[in-house]
């Protein structure tokens, strides 16, 4: 069955960085679009970031320039960089595969002084 593991959360000061994983198993890795998304309390998930099979990415505009979003076919694992961060950023973030709808079950990522 499909399995996305996040891992990488954690409490960082604001203006500092984090790096998010998501190793995913039980589907053809190469052939999927992969996606970030994240949920604050009280607040409704939203798109973060995308990347096609072939590498292209685009984000939201709230991260863009700050956020980067890379894929290591070979690992079957998809990134998310996160720079400059914010305390809005805090959120449990999830991965998504496009191609199987599938989600894992998120990384609490805190940012705070």
């Amino acid at each position: 069955q499909v399995q996305l593991v996040e891992s990488g959360g954690g409490l960082v000061q604001p203006g500092g960085s984090l790096r998010l994983f998501c190793a995913a198993s039980g589907i053809i890795f190469r052939l999927s679009a992969m996606g970030w998304y994240r949920q604050a309390p009280g607040k409704q998930r939203e798109f973060v970031a995308g990347i096609t099979s072939d590498g292209r990415a685009n984000y939201a505009d709230s991260v863009k320039g700050r956020f980067t979003i890379s894929r290591d076919n070979a690992k079957s694992t998809v990134y998310l960089q996160l720079s400059s961060l914010k305390p809005e950023d805090t959120a449990v973030y999830y991965c998504r595969s496009f191609s199987s709808d599938s989600w894992g079950q998120g990384t609490q990522v805190t940012v705070s002084s």
